[in-house]
């Protein structure tokens, strides 16, 4: 088998998971953030109640991280 059809056979699953881990990282990051700002505001609203808020700002940067790793990868994957 040729090498060539073997390189380019999975060259898409590297590629659509950075994707996803950019897209839940994001979508982590939009839950957090919405429940900091709506609790800070004191809306019932709040998905998560607003019950810690060093636990939204710590999982808001770690989703950040994630983001930033999945995009980065994602960009050298050629």
């Amino acid at each position: 088998m040729d090498s060539s059809a073997v390189s380019h056979k999975g060259w898409l699953m590297p590629k659509a998971l950075c994707l996803i881990g950019l897209v839940f990282s994001i979508l982590v990051a939009l839950i957090f953030l919405a429940d900091v700002v709506l609790g800070s505001m004191g809306s019932e609203s709040a998905p998560l109640r607003m019950t810690s808020m060093v636990m939204d700002i710590l999982f808001i940067l770690a989703a950040a991280g994630i983001a930033y790793a999945s995009w980065t990868t994602y960009r050298e994957q050629k």
